[in-house]
C-alpha cells in the first residue's frame, strides 16, 4: 500500500508558495529551515521506500551487467575521443595525450570503485545526490547532484555540436555551413547550430519511450561503434608515422612526446575526464537492474576500464596519425585523412562512425541527467512534478523534456571552448564528494560514532592535497620544488596511515565494498583536487557563477520546498511488510 502526498501538487496541507505574502514570510523564516534542512540526512532504507514512493510508479528491474557495460560503453566512447581529444592534444598534451587519458582513467576507475560500492548498497537512481545525501545532508547533496546535473547539460550539448562537424566531414560539407552566425550576440554565444538540437530533441523522444528500449537501441548502436573504433585504431597505425609522435609540424614548436612537459600532460586529463562522465550515469541506473549486487561492480567498472584502454589506443593512432600542431581540434580524426590520396574515403567513414559513436553517449548521459532530476524531485529540493515516472514507460518524463529543452537551447547557441573545462570542473567536484561521502560513511555509520575525527581528517587530508597541487603549479622548477613536494606527499601519506590505525571502521559492508580502505578513495580525492588544479581561472569564475546560481536556488526554493514536504509529512510512506519485501529482492 502506498500513500501518496496529500494534493495533486505533493504539497499537502501548507505551502510556502500559495501566495506572494505567504513566500515573504516564509522567505524570512529562512535562517531557521536553513539550520533544520541542510545537514538533514536520510537513510538507505528511507531512500529505498519513503523517498522512492514519491514518484507514483515505480522504474522497472529490467536490466542485467551485459546491459550495464553497453550503456558504459555507449555513455563514453564518443563523448571523449571525438569531442575532447583533438582540443587537448592541440593545445596542453600533444602526443602525450595518451598519458593524460590514462591517468584521468585510473582517477575515473578509482572514483568507479566508490560509487559501485554506494550503488551495490542503495540501488536507487540519484547517484551521487543519494549518495551524499545520506552522508552530508540535504543541501551538501543538493549542490552536488545540481553541479552533476549542469556538467550532463554542459557535456550533451558540447557533444551534440560536435556531432555536426562530423556529420559535415560525413558528406563533405564544411561546418560553418551547418551552422550560421547571428551578429550582435557575444562571441562563444553566437554561432547557431539547428542540427545539435534536432539530435537532442530525437534523443529525448527515445528515452522517454523506455529504459529497457533504449538499452536495446543502445547496444545495438554500441556494437556497430565498437567495430568503427577498431577500425580507427587499425587505420591509425596503419597509415601513421611514429615520428609524429615526437616531431611537429612546425619546427618552432616544441618537439618530443611531451612538447609541453608534466603539467601539459595533467591539463589534457583534466580537460579529457568529461570522457568518463558516463560511468557516473550507469549508476544512476540502479534502480532499474535486476541484481545490483551482481551486475553493478561488473557493469561499472569493467566499463570504465574497457573504456580507458580504447581511450589510449585511439589517442595513440590519432597522434600517429598527424603531428599535434596540425591536429583539427574539432574534428581530429576525420580531418588527418583530408588530402590525403586514396585515403579520402576514410575521412567519410570517421565522420559517419563518430556520429554514431556521439549519438549513442548522448543517449546514455541524458538518461542519466533525468534520472538525477527525478530524484532530486523526491526530495522536493526542486519541483515536485520532476519526480513523477510515466504509469506506461516507467520512465522520468516529465524531467526528460524539461532537461531535454535546455540542453538543446545551450547547443544551439554555445561554443565547445565555453563548455568543455567547466564540465570537467564539475565532474571533478561531483567524484571528490563522492570519495568523502564513501570514507565518512564507512567511519561515521553508527549512531554513537563522533563525526569529528573523520570529518577533521577530510579536511586536512583535502588541504594537504591543495597545498601539493598549488606547489606544483606555481612554484618555480628546480631542487626546492622537488624537496617541497616530497615533504607534502610523505604528510599526506603519514596522514592517511594515522587514520587508519586509530580510527576503526564503524561499518564494513556485507555486498561489495571497495578494496583498500581508506586509501583507495584517498587517493582518488588526491587526484580530483590535483586535475582540478590544471584547469584555468576563467573556468573557475563560470563554475563559480553556476555554484551561486545553485545556492540561489536552493534558499529561494529549495529550502522552502523540503520544509513544506516535511512539516505535512508529505513524502510517500510504505508499510513495514513491503519495505522489507524490496529490501530482501534487492539483496
Amino acid at each position: 500500500m502506498e500513500v501518496q502526498s496529500r494534493d495533486n501538487n505533493g504539497d499537502g496541507g501548507h505551502s510556502s508558495f500559495s501566495s506572494l505574502r505567504v513566500y515573504l514570510n516564509s522567505l524570512s523564516e529562512t535562517p531557521s529551515r536553513l539550520s533544520r534542512r541542510a545537514v538533514s540526512v536520510s537513510t538507505s532504507s528511507e531512500e529505498m521506500s519513503r523517498v522512492r514512493a514519491v514518484s507514483g510508479e515505480q522504474m522497472r528491474r529490467t536490466l542485467r551487467w551485459y546491459d550495464l557495460i553497453g550503456l558504459g560503453i555507449g555513455g563514453m566512447v564518443g563523448a571523449g575521443v571525438f569531442v575532447t581529444t583533438g582540443r587537448a592534444s592541440r593545445i596542453y598534451a600533444g602526443p602525450s595525450i595518451v598519458v593524460s587519458y590514462a591517468i584521468a582513467g585510473l582517477c575515473a576507475l578509482l572514483s568507479a570503485f566508490c560509487y559501485t560500492e554506494f550503488a551495490v548498497h542503495l540501488p536507487v537512481a540519484g547517484g551521487a545526490f543519494s549518495y551524499v545525501r545520506v552522508t552530508f545532508g540535504e543541501f551538501p547533496a543538493f549542490f552536488t547532484g545540481a553541479n552533476l546535473i549542469l556538467d550532463y547539460v554542459f557535456s550533451n550539448a558540447a557533444v551534440s555540436r560536435s556531432f555536426t562537424a562530423y556529420l559535415g566531414s560525413a558528406f563533405g560539407i564544411s561546418t560553418s555551413k551547418w551552422r550560421f552566425f547571428v551578429t550582435g550576440l557575444p562571441k562563444g554565444f553566437n554561432e547557431i547550430d539547428p542540427v545539435a538540437v534536432v539530435v537532442v530533441i530525437a534523443i529525448t523522444v527515445i528515452i522517454c519511450c523506455g529504459t529497457r528500449e533504449s538499452s536495446k537501441v543502445n547496444m545495438i548502436m554500441t556494437a556497430f561503434h565498437i567495430a568503427f573504433v577498431l577500425f580507427v585504431i587499425v587505420m591509425g597505425f596503419l597509415k601513421g608515422d611514429s615520428k609524429n609522435l615526437s616531431v611537429p609540424a612546425n619546427p618552432e614548436h616544441p618537439s618530443g612526446f611531451f612538447p609541453f612537459g608534466a603539467a601539459g600532460v595533467f591539463n589534457g586529463a583534466a580537460m579529457v575526464y568529461l570522457s568518463y562522465i558516463g560511468y557516473d550515469a550507469v549508476s544512476t541506473m540502479a534502480e532499474e537492474v535486476k541484481n545490483p549486487v551482481k551486475d553493478i561492480p561488473v557493469g561499472v567498472s569493467g566499463s570504465v576500464a574497457i573504456v580507458t584502454v580504447l581511450y589510449c589506443l585511439m589517442a595513440v593512432s590519432m597522434s600517429m596519425l598527424l603531428p599535434y600542431d596540425l591536429i583539427d581540434p574539432e574534428a581530429p580524426f576525420s580531418a588527418a585523412f583530408k588530402g590525403s590520396n586514396g585515403w579520402e574515403w576514410v575521412t567519410k567513414v570517421v565522420g559517419i562512425g563518430a556520429s554514431f559513436g556521439i549519438l549513442t553517449s548522448l543517449l546514455v548521459a541524458m538518461l542519466g541527467q533525468a534520472r538525477y532530476m527525478c530524484v532530486i524531485g523526491r526530495s522536493r529540493v526542486v519541483p515536485f512534478c520532476f519526480s513523477k515516472i510515466h504509469p506506461k514507460t516507467s520512465t522520468p518524463v516529465n524531467a526528460s523534456i524539461f532537461l531535454g529543452i535546455f540542453t538543446a537551447i545551450l547547443a544551439l547557441f554555445t561554443d565547445l571552448n565555453v563548455l568543455l573545462n567547466l564540465v570537467s570542473i564539475g565532474t571533478l567536484f561531483v567524484f571528490y564528494m563522492v570519495a568523502n561521502a564513501l570514507i565518512f560513511r564507512r567511519y561515521v555509520h553508527l549512531q554513537p560514532t563522533k563525526p569529528w575525527t573523520t570529518l577533521s581528517f577530510l579536511a586536512l587530508f583535502s588541504i594537504t592535497s591543495l597545498v601539493f597541487t598549488l606547489t606544483w603549479k606555481f612554484v618555480p622548477e628546480g631542487k626546492p620544488k622537488a624537496f617541497m613536494l616530497g615533504a607534502i606527499a610523505v604528510v599526506a601519506i603519514a596522514m592517511v596511515l594515522i587514520f587508519h590505525c586509530m580510527v576503526p571502521q564503524a561499518w564494513k559492508p556485507e555486498l561489495w565494498g571497495v578494496p583498500f580502505m581508506p586509501w583507495t578513495p584517498c587517493v582518488s580525492i588526491f587526484l580530483n583536487i590535483f586535475l582540478l588544479g590544471s584547469l584555468d581561472a576563467p573556468s573557475y569564475a563560470r563554475f563559480g557563477v553556476c555554484s551561486c546560481l545553485i545556492v540561489l536556488v536552493y534558499l529561494l526554493y529549495g529550502v522552502h520546498a523540503s520544509s513544506d514536504a516535511e512539516t505535512n509529512g508529505s513524502f510517500g510512506v510504505r508499510e513495514d511488510r513491503q519495505v522489507l519485501k524490496e529490501m530482501t529482492e534487492v539483496v
